[in-house]
C-alpha cells in the first residue's frame, strides 16, 4: 500500500467536502457521517449534541490537514464525500420520474416548527418532528420541496426539575455559526432582507437556510437592528409569549414566507399548509392577485386552487383562534391591502362569517381556502369531518371533503446505529437503498435468514445501550460527584427486566400516570424476582401546562419517594435524543390517550424497526396498524363517552394486557434461554409495520393525492 502523504490539493478537498457536509443535515440520516464526525472529537460530538459544524470549530483547520495524512480518516472521509455527492446529484429518484412539474415548481411547505435533530432544538412535538421527518423523505424521493419555517434563537425550553419535583424552564440562546444553517444573502452577499406589515409596523426579516439534503427549508429571523426590540423577539421561542406575540409570529410565517419566496424567484405549484399556524399565507395570496387588478373573488378562488391542508389535532385547544380587536391590532396595516373590512376579514376565518361574537380561527382560515384538506390517520380523518361539518351545513359528516394520509417516520433518521450495523452485516454497504420497501423487510419472516438468538442478542444490545444512557442521565440530573454515587447509579435499572417507555409531551389528554392507578399491583408486579419489570419515562409540559406538570410531579414523586423507586425513573428534558435512545431500548412502547384525541401518535413508529413493540390504545395509527399479532392493544376499537368510564376502562384493560399477555409472553423462555413467541412478535412487527408507517411511503401519497392533483 502506498504511504506516499496526500497532496496538500487532495486535503484542501477533503476539508472543504466536510464543511460543506457539515452543514446539511444529510449527515444526520447517515451513520458513517456521524462515525467520521465522532472520531474528530468524541467529547465535543457527545457533549455537543452531536453537532458536525461544533465539532469542526472545535478542530482546527490546521489539525483537521494534520490528521487526514491518516490513510484510514481519508479513506473513511472520502468515502462519506463520495456517498454525499452522490447523493445530491442523483438523476433517477421517485420525484423525478413521477412528479416531474415539481422540480421546476416546487411544494412549499410551511409548518411553525421543523424537528430535524437535537442539533437544531427549534421544535415543540410531534408536529415539528413530523415536518422534518417530510422534508427529509422529500429529499431522498428527489421531490420538489421548499419547507418555510421561523428560526427561535432560543428555541424550545430547556427542562430541569427543581427540589419540589416540579418542572422549571429555561432557555440557552442558540449561536446561528455553531448551527448546520447559512445565511440567505442577495446578489451582493448581504443577508436578504424582507418585510411584513404587523401592526402599524413594517417588520423585516433576514432569513436562513437549513439544507436537509436536496431540499431546503427556510428560517425566518425577525432579530433585526431596524425592528423594535419587541418585533425582533418575535422569533425568540417555538410558541413564546401570549395571543399577541402567537398572532403575530403567524404573520411572519404566512404573510412573510410567500414574500421570501417570490424574493427567491421560487414560484411554487402548491402550498402546503402544515396545520393552521400558517393559514395567513392564504391572505398574502389574495393581496398579490389583487395587486394584479383581479377581482376578489376570483383572487380567492384561484388562491383555494393552489392550497391544501393538513390538520393534526382533534383537541379544541389545538386550533388557535384570536379575537376581533387581535385581528385589528395585528393585520391593521395588511388589512387595507385586501381592501376588506374588518368584519369581512374576520368571516374568512369564522365558522358563521355573520356571527359577530365569533372570534378568528385559523384552521377555519385554512379550511376554507384550500382545495384539499386531510387528517393524519383514517380516525382523525373521520373525527375532523364530524369536527368540522359545521362548515358545511345540510351535508352529512361522511360527505364533508376532508380526507386523510396516515403519518409516517424517516426510518434512517430514527434507526440506531446498532441496528444499522445489523443491516450492513447481513446485507452488505447497499442495504440502505431498499430500507423503506416490504421486501427488505419480509426478509424478517425467514428464520434461516435471521435466527431468533440474533434478533434476541440485537434487543439485549439496545436495551444495554439505554440502560447505560439512562444512569449517565441520572447521575448528571442528580448532580452526584461522590464516587460511591457513580457506584449507586451503575446498578440502577436491571438489563434483565422487561423495560416500559413513555416518552411524548405530557398533555394531560395522553394519561401518562395511567399504569399507575393500579398502584399497589404494579408494586408486585416490579417486585417479581422471576419476572423484573421496570418504567422509563420521559416528556416535558407546556410551560403554561399546570396539569401536565402535575402529571410529571406525580411520577418523579413515585420513582424517587415511593416503592417503586429504583424500577421507575424519568428523564429530564426530553429532546430528539432522548426519543432516539428509548424508542430503540424498551422492550414495550406504551401509549395510553384518552381515545380520539391522539391524531396519530407517531413515536411508536419509530419504534417497530428496533424490535421494541407497541403496546397502545387503539387511537391514531395504531388503529390501522394493529393486527392481534405485531404487538398489543390496550381495550378494543371504541371507547364510551364518559371520561371517567373510559379512564377505567382504560386502566382495567391496561393491566390485564400487561399480566396476562405481555409479561408471561417476553418472559417464556425455551431452554435456551430465548422467548420464541415474543420473537415472533417482533418478526411480524417488522414486516407489518415498519414499511407501512414511514414518510417514504406518507410523501409519495401526498404527492399523487394532493400535489399533483388540481
Amino acid at each position: 500500500m502506498s504511504k506516499t502523504p496526500l497532496t496538500v490539493s487532495e486535503v484542501t478537498e477533503l476539508t472543504a467536502g466536510l464543511h460543506q457536509l457539515a452543514r446539511n443535515l444529510w449527515w444526520t440520516w447517515n451513520q458513517e457521517a456521524q462515525e467520521v464526525f465522532h472520531l474528530l472529537s468524541p467529547r465535543c460530538w457527545q457533549n455537543l449534541y452531536h453537532n458536525a459544524v461544533a465539532v469542526l470549530h472545535e478542530v482546527s483547520d490546521y489539525e483537521l490537514r494534520v490528521r487526514l495524512q491518516d490513510r484510514d480518516l481519508a479513506r473513511q472521509v472520502r468515502a462519506v464525500l463520495d456517498s454525499f455527492n452522490a447523493y445530491l446529484k442523483e438523476g433517477k429518484t421517485w420525484g423525478r420520474e413521477h412528479a416531474p412539474q415539481l422540480l421546476q415548481n416546487p411544494v412549499a411547505y410551511f409548518s411553525a416548527e421543523f424537528g430535524f435533530h437535537e442539533t437544531l432544538p427549534i421544535s415543540a412535538g410531534g408536529l415539528g418532528i413530523l415536518a422534518g421527518d417530510h422534508a427529509k423523505s422529500a429529499s431522498d424521493l428527489g421531490l420538489g420541496f421548499v419547507g418555510i419555517s421561523l428560526f427561535y434563537r432560543e428555541g424550545y425550553f430547556q427542562q430541569a426539575v427543581n427540589q419540589d419535583n416540579w418542572q422549571s424552564e429555561y432557555y440557552t440562546r442558540l449561536n446561528p455559526r455553531n448551527l448546520p444553517i447559512e445565511p440567505v444573502l442577495d446578489s451582493k452577499g448581504e443577508p436578504l432582507v424582507c418585510s411584513v406589515e404587523i401592526a402599524m409596523n413594517e417588520v423585516y426579516f433576514q432569513t436562513w437556510r437549513a439544507n436537509v439534503g436536496r431540499c431546503p427549508v427556510y428560517l425566518l429571523d425577525t432579530n433585526r437592528p431596524e425592528n423594535e426590540q419587541h418585533y425582533r423577539d418575535l422569533t425568540l421561542r417555538v410558541y413564546g409569549g401570549d395571543s399577541t406575540t402567537r398572532i403575530m409570529q403567524e404573520v411572519l410565517l404566512g404573510v412573510g414566507g410567500v414574500r421570501l419566496l417570490r424574493s427567491l424567484g421560487v414560484q411554487p405549484s402548491v402550498f402546503h399548509m402544515n396545520e393552521g399556524h400558517a393559514a395567513f399565507l392564504t391572505l398574502e395570496l389574495v393581496r398579490e392577485k389583487l395587486a394584479a387588478g383581479r377581482p376578489f373573488q376570483d383572487a380567492l378562488a384561484q388562491t383555494n386552487a393552489e392550497c391544501i391542508f393538513t390538520t393534526h389535532t382533534p383537541v379544541e385547544a389545538g386550533h388557535d383562534r384570536f379575537s376581533r380587536d387581535l385581528v385589528n391590532y395585528a393585520l391593521n396595516r395588511f388589512q387595507s391591502h385586501l381592501r376588506l373590512s374588518l368584519n369581512d376579514l374576520m368571516g374568512l376565518g369564522r365558522v358563521n362569517p355573520k356571527d359577530v361574537n365569533e372570534w378568528f380561527c385559523m384552521t377555519v382560515l385554512a379550511l376554507k381556502h384550500s382545495r384539499a384538506a386531510n387528517g393524519v390517520s383514517e380516525l382523525h380523518g373521520r373525527v375532523s369531518r364530524q369536527m368540522w361539518q359545521c362548515l358545511h351545513p345540510g351535508r352529512p359528516a361522511d360527505e364533508v371533503p376532508i380526507g386523510h394520509i396516515t403519518n409516517g417516520v424517516h426510518l434512517l433518521g430514527w434507526m440506531k446505529g446498532p441496528v444499522r450495523r445489523f443491516w450492513r452485516r447481513k446485507i452488505g454497504p447497499t442495504w440502505e437503498s431498499g430500507v423503506n420497501s416490504p421486501e427488505f423487510w419480509q426478509q424478517l419472516a425467514n428464520p434461516d435468514f435471521i435466527s431468533d438468538e440474533e434478533i434476541w442478542a440485537l434487543r439485549y444490545n439496545l436495551r444495554r445501550e439505554l440502560i447505560e444512557f439512562c444512569r449517565r442521565r441520572l447521575l448528571i440530573q442528580g448532580q452526584r460527584l461522590a464516587q460511591d454515587d457513580f457506584i449507586a447509579f451503575d446498578q440502577l435499572l436491571n438489563p434483565d427486566a422487561l423495560t416500559i417507555g413513555f416518552a411524548r409531551r405530557f398533555a394531560t389528554y395522553k394519561r401518562a400516570p395511567l399504569v399507575f392507578q393500579k398502584f399497589e399491583n404494579v408494586v408486585k408486579l416490579v417486585r417479581d424476582q422471576q419476572r423484573p419489570i421496570q418504567f422509563i419515562f420521559a416528556g416535558k409540559a407546556h410551560p403554561r401546562d399546570d396539569e401536565g406538570k402535575r402529571f410529571i410531579q406525580h411520577i418523579i414523586h413515585l420513582s424517587e419517594y415511593s416503592e417503586l423507586k429504583g424500577y421507575l425513573v424519568f428523564i429530564e428534558n426530553y429532546d430528539v435524543h432522548v426519543g432516539r435512545q428509548m424508542v430503540s431500548g424498551c422492550d414495550v412502547w406504551l401509549n395510553n390517550p384518552r381515545r380520539p384525541l391522539e391524531a396519530s401518535g407517531t413515536s411508536g413508529m419509530k419504534a417497530s424497526c428496533h424490535g421494541c413493540l407497541n403496546f397502545s390504545i387503539l387511537d391514531g395509527w395504531w388503529r390501522e396498524g394493529y393486527d392481534g399479532t405485531n404487538g398489543f392493544a390496550i381495550g378494543d376499537d371504541s371507547h364510551p363517552d364518559s371520561i371517567e368510564e373510559q379512564d377505567r376502562r382504560d386502566s382495567e384493560n391496561l393491566y390485564q394486557t400487561l399480566t396476562e399477555e405481555i409479561i408471561p409472553c417476553f418472559f417464556d423462555r425455551d431452554a435456551n434461554g430465548v422467548p420464541r413467541q415474543w420473537i415472533q412478535k417482533i418478526r411480524r412487527a417488522m414486516v407489518t409495520l415498519v414499511p407501512q408507517f414511514n414518510t417514504w411511503r406518507m410523501v409519495q401519497e401526498y404527492a399523487r393525492k394532493y400535489y399533483l392533483a388540481k
